[in-house]
């Protein structure tokens, strides 16, 4: 008997096929997000408690040099379209991280309940940035507002002809009236309020508590004599690492002593060595390249001051919250999602404006106290507005109104 109702409960556990188009070995927010959350999934609600999902990840990212076997969930690679279907008519609930065209279509037709989550603008924007080109303004909306022209001729400087332009713009309304007919997650109000579909909700990025619940307390010798500023993050434009040189060279005609380390790699990284040799930065500015595991932990216990001084609407910052979560002061752009998520336990700064960007800092030189205070303020968000296990509850909810509302609708004949 006792071996029929642990069946039943097995059977009963929600299917769920959360569809991610980047994952691991890519690093990234979306990345990590969706491991945490089908690590999660697998024991989910507790100990005490038999797991009440199933989920399995479905990635188009190749696995690499990395092992699987190390994940504690079921995860499928570059499926076909035929496996992609039948993995999707399997699931009860589709979680799709993106507004991906082929399994939201697929999971359309097989009329399987269906969550999409916004990490990106890939539903109002066509190149899911919101960044006008050639100018890299941050966009008004065009795409929102109608002014197809515009986006048609922002994607000119990118793209080598207009048959691609269109291509994109027609993926682009695609995604967006797929969306509006499917359940919305946005992982900040910001995010929310600029796609303005319907049926949306927000529910922040969780993460794990990498000091498992110390508390950071202010001690003399937490006061650092040099304040050591880091930024970690893709080498790209829209990051605005020329924002923070610039206010560096600033810093330094003061007379303001400081190092910063730049921790990441990309494209622009040519450009920011010459950078930082032009302004005369090169004892005060050091790159790192790409670090991860115990490198990046090892390096970061030595950051005083993490700074992101993003140029573009960030949806959310990942790197931010993981910061907030060591008790590590923010200092960043108030723009897009990064702005709601540090809140008033950093220090904010308008966007692409080094002059602020070197008052924050100097400020911060001249009272390094507040580095603390303002990290244990920061710690405190983290694990009341960013914790992991708030995160699965809110995703539970989700799939288990989504599995509901489809069990209770009525059957077209």
């Amino acid at each position: 008997m006792a071996e029929g109702k642990s069946t039943n409960r097995v059977n009963r556990k929600l299917k769920i096929v959360i569809y991610t188009h980047d994952f691991l070995p890519l690093i990234g927010g979306v990345q990590t997000q969706i491991e945490l959350l089908a690590r999660g999934f697998m024991t989910f609600p507790g100990v005490d408690a038999p797991p009440e999902f199933e989920p399995i990840v479905v990635t188009n990212t190749p696995a690499g040099d990395f092992d699987d076997s190390s994940l504690s969930f079921p995860i499928v690679r570059n499926p076909s379209v035929s496996e992609l279907i039948r993995l999707i008519r399997r699931a009860q609930v589709v979680h799709i991280a993106g507004p991906a065209l082929l399994p939201l279509v697929i999971a359309r037709l097989l009329r399987k309940p269906t969550m999409v989550e916004h990490h990106g603008y890939q539903a109002i924007c066509l190149n899911g940035a919101l960044l006008h080109e050639p100018d890299r303004a941050v966009c008004p909306g065009h795409f929102q507002a109608g002014r197809i022209s515009e986006c048609l001729r922002c994607q000119r400087s990118e793209l080598s002809s207009m048959r691609k332009s269109l291509l994109r713009l027609i993926a682009t309304k695609m995604r967006n009236c797929l969306c509006r007919r499917v359940e919305n997650v946005a992982i900040t109000s910001y995010v929310l309020k600029r796609h303005s579909l319907p049926n949306s909700r927000v529910i922040y990025y969780g993460i794990e508590d990498t000091l498992m619940g110390k508390t950071v307390t202010v001690a003399k010798s937490s006061v650092p004599v040099k304040v050591r500023f880091a930024c970690l993050g893709r080498l790209v434009p829209e990051k605005g690492v020329g924002v923070l040189l610039s206010a560096a060279a600033e810093l330094q005609r003061e007379g303001r002593d400081f190092d910063i380390w730049l921790i990441g790699d990309g494209t622009e990284r040519p450009h920011l060595e010459s950078e930082i040799k032009r302004l005369g930065l090169g004892s005060r500015v050091r790159l790192t390249g790409f670090l991860s595991g115990t490198a990046l932990s090892s390096l970061l216990q030595r950051v005083d001051v993490i700074v992101m001084p993003s140029v573009w609407e960030e949806t959310a910052g990942l790197s931010a919250i993981e910061h907030m979560m060591r008790g590590r002061l923010v200092i960043a752009s108030a723009i897009g999602g990064l702005g709601e998520v540090v809140g008033d336990v950093g220090i904010l700064f308008p966007p692409g404006e080094a002059e602020a960007l070197a008052a924050c800092m100097a400020a911060v030189i001249g009272r390094p106290e507040q580095i603390v205070a303002l990290g244990i303020k920061a710690r405190t968000r983290a694990l009341t507005t960013f914790g992991w296990q708030r995160m699965l509850e809110e995703h539970a909810e989700v799939y288990r109104q989504a599995a509901s509302s489809r069990s209770t609708s009525p059957r077209t004949p």
